[in-house]
């Protein structure tokens, strides 16, 4: 139950429940439906009812790099999972060389079940030439084109000249 801890004591505050299990997808633009007469359709009675039968989760949902030392790169690993029940497809929208950003990845299917790595690079540089007190912000959605949705994938970072 969630109105008890683990040892059984009512609990103080309310659990908040992640995103993927309340069903809200964060994030997201989803894509207009256009009939594909090469994928196939799913008619079983238990799965027709259901609307999200494909879909990707990133893990984690942001990427914030910290303060980074002007003229480094630093890289991290996000997690695709496709979560729907058919194979998917997927390809990442390259952000412009004036963020520092890049992502590297396997292009190809990812079966259901299944997870492939996103590694997202950042040159940590300086976007203008005027001052500004030693630390700049740099902040960035990546777009990952899926079959069904956009998923934008936010990044941060704060450069230390």
């Amino acid at each position: 139950s969630l109105m008890v801890d683990v040892t059984g004591q009512t609990r103080k505050e309310k659990v908040i429940l992640p995103s993927y299990l309340q069903g809200k997808k964060p994030n997201t633009i989803p894509n207009k439906k256009i009939e594909d007469p090469a994928s196939g359709k799913v008619s079983t009675s238990s799965l027709a009812t259901r609307q999200d039968l494909t879909g990707f989760h990133l893990i984690p949902p942001r990427v914030t790099f910290g303060v980074l030392k002007e003229g480094c790169t630093y890289a991290t690993t996000v997690i695709m999972k496709n979560v729907g029940v058919n194979f998917s497809r997927f390809r990442v929208k390259q952000p412009p060389p004036y963020t520092g950003l890049r992502v590297m990845y396997t292009p190809g299917p990812v079966a259901a079940g299944l997870q492939v790595e996103l590694e997202i690079e950042i040159l940590a540089m300086l976007l203008g030439g005027k001052d500004s007190g030693g630390l700049e912000e740099v902040s960035h959605d990546i777009e990952i084109l899926t079959e069904t949705e956009t998923i934008l994938l936010p990044v941060k970072a704060n450069i230390l000249c």
